[in-house]
């Protein structure tokens, strides 16, 4: 089982502010959202069991999450042509950031060490944040379940 993540961030704080690129082309603010919920979603990489699952379950679940008046963006750390690709494969309705120079993941603490089959490396963790209206971050999941995750976060909207 994966180890309790130690976030620099915490409930309450304001969310570190970034502009970065998306798939198809977009260039995206999280001051773009003033005045809604953002679930900022970090995942480790396009189109692999786990993150297919999780975008997956956030596209089923994006009517309800935009009757709430909440924006979904995920943000790995893949090309604009590898979002561009899952995008299309899978046809999820909201934005993936790119995060190439990952200036977002360590902004919000999501880049360490992970393991896998006993190699350590370093990596994006799967850790979401849900970001007021006011900017300030509401909620942190740092363990997250990929197939049950859409409906979790959609319960603390």
């Amino acid at each position: 089982m994966a180890k309790e993540i130690k976030l620099k961030l915490k409930e309450g704080d304001a969310a570190p502010g970034f502009t970065a690129a998306t798939n198809g082309g977009g260039k995206i603010s999280l001051a773009d959202f003033k005045g809604q919920n953002v679930i900022l979603y970090f995942y480790p990489k396009d189109d692999t069991p786990g993150c297919t699952k999780e975008a997956c379950a956030f596209r089923d679940g994006f009517s309800e999450f935009k009757k709430r008046g909440a924006v979904i963006l995920g943000v790995s750390t893949d090309s604009a042509k590898a979002h561009d690709k899952f995008v299309e494969k899978y046809k999820l309705p909201f934005p993936l950031l790119v995060d190439e120079d990952k200036k977002i993941v360590e902004a919000y603490g999501v880049w360490g060490e992970k393991t896998f089959m006993g190699r350590k490396y370093m990596g994006t963790l799967r850790v979401t944040f849900l970001i007021g209206p006011d900017g300030r971050i509401k909620k942190i999941w740092p363990q997250v379940k990929p197939e049950e995750h859409a409906a979790e976060v959609l319960a603390a909207i």
